[in-house]
C-alpha cells in the first residue's frame, strides 16, 4: 500500500488534528460565550473522538483478523478500555464530580452487556434464529465479573473509612492478578473456550500493510483521544453548569465513546452468525474495564492520597444484580435468540431511563 493510500485512509485522524487546533484556539471563546458557541465545537470535537475511537477500533480489527481468536477479541477489547481509561482520566482532573469513575465503570457494563449483547442477540436472533456459541467462555466471563465487581464496586462500600487505603493496594493487586490470570488461560490452557466451531479460521490474512504500523496508528489515536478529551471535558463542565441535567451524563458519554465501535463490531459479528465472537466483545469488554479501570482509579486515589467514591448505589447495585442473574439465565446452554435478545434491552432501556431521571 502506497503513502498517499494509507493516508487517505486516515482522514479521520487529520480531521482530528483540523478539530483539535480549532479547539483549542477558540476553547476561551467559546466557554466565555457560552450557548450555541460552547455546545457547537463540543458537538465537533465528541464527533471526532468518536471518528478516532473507530480508527482505533479499525486498526486493532485488523490485527485481530491477523492474529485470530482469542487474541482478536482480546485485542479489540483491550483498545476500547484504553480509550475509555485516557478519557476518564482526563476528565477526572478537571471534574468536581467524586462518583465519575464508578459511574462510568457502572455505564460501560450497562452498555457492554444490556446494549451490545442484547441489541446483536436481537438482530442475530431474527436473521439466523438460535445462534450458537462456547458456553465455557460464557461461564468464564461471569464467574470473572462477578468476582472483580464484587471486590472493586461492592465490598468497598462496607471498608471503614480509616483503612481504605490498605484494602486499595489490595484490589489493585489482586485486580492485576486476575487479569494476567485470565489473560494467560484465555490464550493459552484454555484457549478453545473461546472460539467456537470453524468459523474463526478466516481470520489469518497476512497481506497488506505491516502489522507494526497499525499498532503505531492505534497508539497515536490513543494519544490524540486524550490530549482532545481534555477539551472535551473543560466544556462538557461548563455547559452542564446550572442547568440541571444528571450528572452521570459525563460518565455516560464516556462509556458511550468507547464502546461505539464494539456495538458496530458486534453487530456485524451477530448479522455473520458469529455469536461467539459477540459474546467475547460484551462480556470480554467488560471484565476489561473493570479489571483494567478499577486499578488505574485505585492507583490515582493511592497516588493524590484522596479516595475516589467506587461504592455502588443501591440502585446501581440492584441494576447490575438483576442484569447479571439475566445473563447467567439467558446463557445457560450455549445458545441465543432475539427473546433473550430483548430482556437484556429492556434492562438497558431500565438504564438510560434511570439515568435521564438522574438516579442511576
Amino acid at each position: 500500500m502506497t503513502l498517499a493510500k494509507q493516508v487517505g485512509r486516515e482522514w479521520l485522524m487529520l480531521v482530528a488534528a483540523v478539530v483539535g487546533v480549532i479547539g483549542f484556539a477558540f476553547e476561551h471563546a467559546a466557554l466565555e460565550s457560552g450557548g450555541m458557541a460552547l455546545w457547537g465545537l463540543f458537538a465537533l470535537v465528541l464527533a471526532s473522538v468518536i471518528g478516532l475511537a473507530f480508527r482505533i477500533a479499525h486498526h486493532a480489527e485488523v490485527l485481530a483478523v491477523r492474529l485470530g481468536e482469542p487474541f482478536g477479541t482480546l485485542i479489540l477489547t483491550v483498545a476500547a478500555v484504553a480509550v475509555e481509561v485516557v478519557i476518564l482520566v482526563v476528565m477526572m482532573s478537571g471534574s468536581h464530580s467524586p462518583t465519575l469513575a464508578r459511574d462510568t465503570v457502572f455505564s460501560a457494563i450497562m452498555l457492554d452487556i444490556n446494549g451490545i449483547l442484547g441489541i446483536a442477540a436481537i438482530i442475530g436472533g431474527i436473521k439466523h434464529g438460535v445462534q450458537k456459541y462456547n458456553l465455557d467462555a460464557a461461564n468464564a466471563y461471569v464467574a470473572m465479573l462477578l468476582t472483580a465487581v464484587g471486590i472493586g464496586m461492592f465490598i468497598p462500600d462496607f471498608v471503614p473509612a480509616a483503612k481504605w487505603e490498605v484494602y486499595s493496594v489490595f484490589s489493585v493487586v489482586i485486580m492485576a492478578i486476575l487479569y494476567i490470570a485470565f489473560l494467560r488461560l484465555q490464550t493459552i490452557e484454555h484457549r478453545e473456550f473461546f472460539s467456537f466451531g470453524d468459523v474463526e479460521e478466516e481470520a489469518h490474512d497476512k497481506k497488506g500493510s505491516p502489522n507494526s504500523l497499525h499498532v503505531a496508528l492505534l497508539i497515536g489515536s490513543v494519544i490524540a483521544v486524550g490530549i482532545l478529551s481534555e477539551l472535551l471535558a473543560a466544556l462538557l463542565t461548563r455547559g452542564l453548569e446550572g442547568t440541571g441535567l444528571p450528572l452521570a451524563i459525563p460518565a455516560v458519554m464516556v462509556a458511550l465513546v468507547s464502546a461505539s465501535p464494539e456495538l458496530m463490531a458486534a453487530l456485524n459479528a451477530a448479522r455473520s452468525d458469529r455469536m461467539q465472537t459477540t459474546v467475547n466483545i460484551a462480556l470480554g469488554a467488560s471484565l476489561a474495564t473493570v479489571l483494567l479501570t478499577l486499578p488505574v482509579i485505585e492507583g490515582i486515589a493511592l497516588f493524590t492520597g484522596a479516595r475516589i467514591d467506587m461504592a455502588l448505589t443501591p440502585i446501581q447495585a440492584g441494576m447490575l444484580l438483576v442484569t447479571f442473574l439475566v445473563t447467567m439465565n439467558n446463557l445457560h446452554d450455549g445458545e441465543s435468540n432475539a427473546i433473550e435478545g430483548m430482556t437484556h434491552f429492556a434492562l438497558f432501556a431500565a438504564f438510560v431511563m434511570l439515568t435521564l431521571l438522574g438516579v442511576a
